[in-house]
């Protein structure tokens, strides 16, 4: 793809979820610049391709902007300083954030004719390494417009528009929040399937393949808690922020959602047990812990000499 304005673009936030989207816009031919606090953040965002500055006033000549950021606060101090570049175009806001500063800084951007689209994602490393992402578009329907070629590069076209500024927020807490009360109710219900002797993973498969089903179940269970692998690449940290953030708007509201309030109690003393870097779905060690003992307690495979040949 030859360079030109249009199809040059800056990711703000480098770790595990930006870099991979970096290295994917690279690769789909993108002129990608690059910032993040740390070196060696931009080290990897060169090796994959990419340019990288050490400053947020240092891009030149960006048309589009994504941010991956940790929270909603760096959204608010990033995005006035983003707004003094001239060639910009559009801001697509990747961070699971929250709704008012969306609102806030989509009337910002507008001010200076320049599209804000929050677009908080969901597939993980993988997902954004692959450009093939799932995204919970908000934004007015010009602005969607606008940062459409930047969405389409980061999902393949697997996105929706859910509704105005802060739309995407809401809809990425309230799906956050309804797999973390997910996560705990599974556990729970192999909980007894364990405690009548029954094998959570015969157990889960029942489920998984009658009215029970859910993702937990017929993914996240086999996968990353009964193999006992616990590597999903998403943290305890996260998941418990982001159930928690799902409380706080829906206070904001006057909305008092007792099942998830009782899940958001559960996780933040999961979190203080466990530690914010452990994986979302150690959840389970809190909830069913007879179940990942159980696990844990299992040998390994024997080594077969006749398949390792």
């Amino acid at each position: 793809m030859e360079s030109s304005p249009q199809n040059r673009i800056a990711v703000i936030g480098l770790g595990a979820m930006g870099g991979a989207m970096a290295a994917s816009l690279v690769r789909a031919g993108w002129h990608v610049t690059g910032f993040d606090p740390s070196p060696d953040a931009r080290q990897r965002a060169i090796d994959a391709g990419a340019k990288a500055v050490d400053a947020l006033g240092a891009f030149d000549g960006v048309a589009h902007v994504v941010l991956s950021l940790p929270n909603a606060a760096l959204v608010r101090s990033t995005v006035p300083v983003l707004l003094q570049h001239t060639s910009l175009r559009a801001i697509v806001d990747t961070t699971t954030s929250d709704p008012a500063t969306s609102r806030e800084m989509a009337a910002l951007a507008a001010e200076q004719g320049i599209a804000f689209v929050d677009s908080p994602v969901s597939g993980g490393r993988a997902g954004a390494a692959t450009g093939s992402l799932s995204a919970f578009v908000g934004g007015t329907d010009v602005a969607v417009t606008v940062a459409t070629p930047v969405i389409d590069a980061l999902t393949g076209g697997t996105y929706q528009h859910l509704g105005g500024p802060g739309a995407g927020n809401v809809v990425k807490l309230i799906n956050n929040a309804l797999a973390a009360v997910n996560l705990a109710t599974v556990g729970e219900a192999l909980a007894i399937a364990e405690a009548w002797g029954v094998d959570p993973g015969s157990a889960v498969a029942g489920v998984s393949a009658a009215s029970g089903a859910s993702r937990v179940s017929s993914k996240m269970y086999p996968d990353w808690v009964l193999s006992g692998t616990h590597d999903s690449g998403f943290t305890m940290g996260l998941m418990a922020r982001d159930l928690h953030l799902a409380m706080d708007i829906a206070s904001e509201m006057g909305e008092q959602p007792a099942l998830l309030g009782a899940a958001d109690t559960l996780w933040q003393r999961s979190l203080a047990e466990l530690g914010s870097a452990a994986d979302f779905t150690e959840i389970a060690r809190t909830v069913a812990p007879a179940v990942t003992d159980r696990v844990a307690a299992q040998p390994e495979p024997a080594h077969d000499e006749r398949t390792a040949q």
